[in-house]
Protein backbone atom coordinates (compact mmCIF):
# COMPACT_ATOMS: atom_id res chain seq x y z
CA UNK A 1 0.00 0.00 0.00
CA UNK A 2 1.69 3.35 -1.13
CA UNK A 3 1.35 5.74 1.77
CA UNK A 4 1.52 9.76 1.07
CA UNK A 5 3.48 12.27 2.36
CA UNK A 6 0.85 13.68 4.82
CA UNK A 7 -0.19 9.88 6.44
CA UNK A 8 3.53 9.73 6.63
CA UNK A 9 3.71 12.85 9.15
CA UNK A 10 0.21 12.10 10.74
CA UNK A 11 1.45 8.86 11.80
CA UNK A 12 4.65 10.57 13.47
CA UNK A 13 2.64 13.25 15.11
CA UNK A 14 0.24 10.69 16.63
CA UNK A 15 3.11 8.63 17.98
CA UNK A 16 4.55 11.44 19.95
CA UNK A 17 1.14 11.86 21.58
CA UNK A 18 -0.13 15.12 19.30
CA UNK A 19 -3.37 15.78 18.14
CA UNK A 20 -3.04 15.57 14.75
CA UNK A 21 -5.95 18.58 12.58
CA UNK A 22 -7.89 17.22 10.12
CA UNK A 23 -5.68 18.21 7.03
CA UNK A 24 -2.91 15.95 8.38
CA UNK A 25 -4.85 12.81 9.11
CA UNK A 26 -5.46 12.17 5.76
CA UNK A 27 -9.32 13.61 6.03
CA UNK A 28 -9.78 13.27 2.57
CA UNK A 29 -10.42 9.83 2.93
CA UNK A 30 -13.99 10.66 4.95
CA UNK A 31 -14.92 13.18 2.35
CA UNK A 32 -16.90 12.69 -0.50
CA UNK A 33 -16.58 11.46 -3.68
CA UNK A 34 -16.26 14.81 -5.98
CA UNK A 35 -14.85 14.81 -9.15
CA UNK A 36 -12.62 17.95 -9.30
CA UNK A 37 -8.78 18.76 -8.45
CA UNK A 38 -8.26 18.68 -4.92
CA UNK A 39 -5.79 20.98 -3.45
CA UNK A 40 -2.42 20.28 -4.14
CA UNK A 41 -0.01 18.94 -1.14
CA UNK A 42 2.52 20.86 -0.05
CA UNK A 43 6.53 20.31 -0.63
CA UNK A 44 7.79 17.86 1.83
CA UNK A 45 9.77 20.96 3.82
CA UNK A 46 6.70 22.94 4.12
CA UNK A 47 5.30 19.91 6.00
CA UNK A 48 8.24 18.90 8.35
CA UNK A 49 8.13 22.50 9.40
CA UNK A 50 4.42 22.41 10.51
CA UNK A 51 4.59 18.82 11.51
CA UNK A 52 7.48 20.34 13.76
CA UNK A 53 5.89 23.24 15.03
CA UNK A 54 2.85 21.69 15.64
CA UNK A 55 4.59 19.04 17.82
CA UNK A 56 6.76 21.94 19.60
CA UNK A 57 3.55 23.78 20.69
CA UNK A 58 2.07 20.24 21.61
CA UNK A 59 5.03 19.97 24.36
CA UNK A 60 4.59 23.23 25.41
CA UNK A 61 8.07 24.24 23.86
CA UNK A 62 7.06 26.79 22.25
CA UNK A 63 4.49 29.62 22.69
CA UNK A 64 2.37 29.53 19.57
CA UNK A 65 1.56 33.11 20.09
CA UNK A 66 4.97 34.26 20.30
CA UNK A 67 5.63 32.14 17.20
CA UNK A 68 3.46 34.01 15.16
CA UNK A 69 4.94 37.22 16.80
CA UNK A 70 8.53 36.41 15.71
CA UNK A 71 7.27 35.35 11.98
CA UNK A 72 5.37 38.38 11.79
CA UNK A 73 8.37 40.72 12.38
CA UNK A 74 10.57 39.04 10.12
CA UNK A 75 7.92 38.91 7.64
CA UNK A 76 6.74 42.73 7.84
CA UNK A 77 8.64 44.71 9.99
CA UNK A 78 12.71 44.19 9.73
CA UNK A 79 14.44 42.98 6.27
CA UNK A 80 16.17 44.77 3.29
CA UNK A 81 13.48 47.49 3.04
CA UNK A 82 14.14 48.81 6.27
CA UNK A 83 18.06 49.14 4.60
CA UNK A 84 16.91 50.51 1.70
CA UNK A 85 14.85 53.19 3.78
CA UNK A 86 17.65 54.82 5.40
CA UNK A 87 20.21 54.54 2.35
CA UNK A 88 17.46 56.53 0.68
CA UNK A 89 17.01 59.11 3.02
CA UNK A 90 21.36 59.39 3.17
CA UNK A 91 21.15 60.05 -0.69
CA UNK A 92 18.32 62.65 -0.56
CA UNK A 93 19.19 64.36 2.48
CA UNK A 94 23.23 65.32 2.87
CA UNK A 95 22.47 66.49 6.63
CA UNK A 96 21.02 62.93 7.62
CA UNK A 97 23.77 61.01 5.76
CA UNK A 98 26.44 63.24 7.77
CA UNK A 99 24.94 61.92 10.91
CA UNK A 100 24.44 58.96 9.65
CA UNK A 101 28.41 58.37 8.46
CA UNK A 102 28.92 59.86 12.13
CA UNK A 103 26.44 57.72 14.65
CA UNK A 104 24.87 55.48 13.39
CA UNK A 105 22.47 54.24 15.74
CA UNK A 106 21.47 58.08 16.70
CA UNK A 107 20.69 58.48 12.91
CA UNK A 108 18.66 55.31 12.38
CA UNK A 109 16.50 56.18 15.40
CA UNK A 110 15.52 59.54 13.97
CA UNK A 111 13.76 56.53 11.73
CA UNK A 112 12.28 54.58 14.34
CA UNK A 113 15.11 51.90 14.01
CA UNK A 114 17.51 50.77 16.58
CA UNK A 115 19.60 47.75 17.64
CA UNK A 116 22.95 46.15 17.62
CA UNK A 117 25.87 49.25 17.46
CA UNK A 118 25.78 50.05 13.82
CA UNK A 119 28.50 51.78 11.69
CA UNK A 120 27.88 53.07 8.44
CA UNK A 121 30.48 52.80 6.09
CA UNK A 122 30.06 54.98 2.24
CA UNK A 123 30.95 53.85 -1.41
CA UNK A 124 32.59 56.00 -3.53
CA UNK A 125 34.17 56.02 -6.73
CA UNK A 126 38.03 54.78 -5.33
CA UNK A 127 36.62 52.60 -2.10
CA UNK A 128 34.72 50.05 -2.26
CA UNK A 129 33.53 48.44 1.13
CA UNK A 130 33.02 44.97 1.92
CA UNK A 131 30.88 43.38 5.80
CA UNK A 132 31.82 39.95 6.34
CA UNK A 133 31.78 38.14 9.98
CA UNK A 134 34.90 36.38 10.13
CA UNK A 135 33.92 33.95 13.17
CA UNK A 136 30.57 33.49 13.13
CA UNK A 137 27.29 35.47 11.03
CA UNK A 138 26.68 38.59 12.87
CA UNK A 139 24.76 40.60 10.58
CA UNK A 140 22.60 43.99 11.01
CA UNK A 141 19.59 41.76 11.33
CA UNK A 142 17.16 44.50 12.08
CA UNK A 143 18.19 46.73 9.02
CA UNK A 144 18.61 43.83 6.68
CA UNK A 145 16.44 40.58 7.91
CA UNK A 146 18.11 37.26 8.10
CA UNK A 147 21.53 36.87 6.54
CA UNK A 148 22.15 34.74 3.21
CA UNK A 149 23.40 31.19 3.44
CA UNK A 150 26.96 32.78 1.64
CA UNK A 151 27.43 34.96 4.20
CA UNK A 152 27.32 32.69 6.78
CA UNK A 153 29.78 30.39 5.12
CA UNK A 154 33.57 28.99 5.91
CA UNK A 155 34.48 30.18 2.45
CA UNK A 156 33.17 33.66 2.61
CA UNK A 157 33.73 34.05 5.87
CA UNK A 158 37.46 33.29 5.09
CA UNK A 159 38.16 34.01 1.74
CA UNK A 160 36.71 38.21 1.96
CA UNK A 161 39.24 39.07 4.48
CA UNK A 162 42.07 36.88 2.51
CA UNK A 163 41.08 37.09 -1.14
CA UNK A 164 38.42 40.04 -1.16
CA UNK A 165 38.39 41.30 -4.67
CA UNK A 166 38.75 37.12 -6.11
CA UNK A 167 35.60 37.35 -4.00
CA UNK A 168 33.65 40.17 -5.32
CA UNK A 169 34.82 38.69 -8.66
CA UNK A 170 32.60 35.47 -8.13
CA UNK A 171 29.58 37.73 -7.22
CA UNK A 172 30.22 39.70 -10.67
CA UNK A 173 31.76 42.61 -9.63
CA UNK A 174 35.12 43.19 -10.98
CA UNK A 175 37.20 45.96 -9.62
CA UNK A 176 39.43 48.21 -10.96
CA UNK A 177 42.97 48.02 -9.27
CA UNK A 178 42.71 51.66 -8.79
CA UNK A 179 39.86 51.15 -6.24
CA UNK A 180 40.31 50.36 -2.67
CA UNK A 181 38.72 47.48 -0.55
CA UNK A 182 38.16 47.80 2.59
CA UNK A 183 37.11 44.61 4.76
CA UNK A 184 35.10 45.41 7.99
CA UNK A 185 34.70 42.91 10.13
CA UNK A 186 31.37 42.48 12.30
CA UNK A 187 31.39 41.34 16.18
CA UNK A 188 28.68 40.50 18.72
CA UNK A 189 28.39 44.08 19.68
CA UNK A 190 29.47 45.83 16.36
CA UNK A 191 27.57 45.71 13.14
CA UNK A 192 28.31 46.98 10.01
CA UNK A 193 26.02 48.66 6.80
CA UNK A 194 27.30 49.53 3.77
CA UNK A 195 25.66 53.24 1.71
CA UNK A 196 26.14 52.34 -1.54
CA UNK A 197 26.77 55.03 -3.76
CA UNK A 198 23.66 56.69 -5.55
CA UNK A 199 23.12 55.27 -9.18
CA UNK A 200 23.11 57.76 -11.90
CA UNK A 201 19.71 59.06 -13.30
CA UNK A 202 18.07 58.73 -10.09
CA UNK A 203 17.58 62.68 -9.79
CA UNK A 204 14.11 64.03 -8.62
CA UNK A 205 13.17 60.13 -7.63
CA UNK A 206 10.96 60.27 -4.22
CA UNK A 207 12.45 58.26 -1.62
CA UNK A 208 11.16 55.63 -2.11
CA UNK A 209 11.49 55.00 -5.40
CA UNK A 210 15.40 55.39 -4.15
CA UNK A 211 14.66 52.54 -1.83
CA UNK A 212 12.94 50.32 -4.53
CA UNK A 213 16.57 49.98 -6.28
CA UNK A 214 18.69 49.59 -2.84
CA UNK A 215 19.19 46.02 -2.42
CA UNK A 216 20.33 43.67 0.30
CA UNK A 217 23.81 42.85 -1.34
CA UNK A 218 24.61 46.57 -2.14
CA UNK A 219 24.41 47.03 1.36
CA UNK A 220 26.89 44.29 2.46
CA UNK A 221 29.26 45.21 -0.38
CA UNK A 222 28.91 42.36 -2.59
CA UNK A 223 27.21 44.01 -5.60
CA UNK A 224 27.10 47.89 -6.47
CA UNK A 225 23.47 49.49 -7.98
CA UNK A 226 22.34 49.60 -11.62
CA UNK A 227 20.28 52.84 -12.61
CA UNK A 228 16.78 53.16 -13.98
CA UNK A 229 18.44 53.14 -17.68
CA UNK A 230 20.03 50.06 -16.49
CA UNK A 231 23.80 51.91 -16.09
CA UNK A 232 25.96 51.67 -13.33
CA UNK A 233 26.33 53.56 -10.75
CA UNK A 234 28.78 56.85 -11.13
Amino acid sequence: MNTTRREMLSAALTAAGVAVAPDLAGAQEHAPDHDHDHQAVPPDSALRVKALESLMVAKGLVDPVALDAIIDNYEHKVGPHVGARIVARAWGDPEYKRRLLADGNAAIAELGYGGTHLVVVENSPSVHNLVVCTLCSCYPWDLLGLPPQWYKSFAYRSRSVIDPRGVLREFGLPLADEVMVRVWDSTADLRYLVLPERPTGTDGMSEADLAALVTRDAMVGTATLSSPRGGTHA
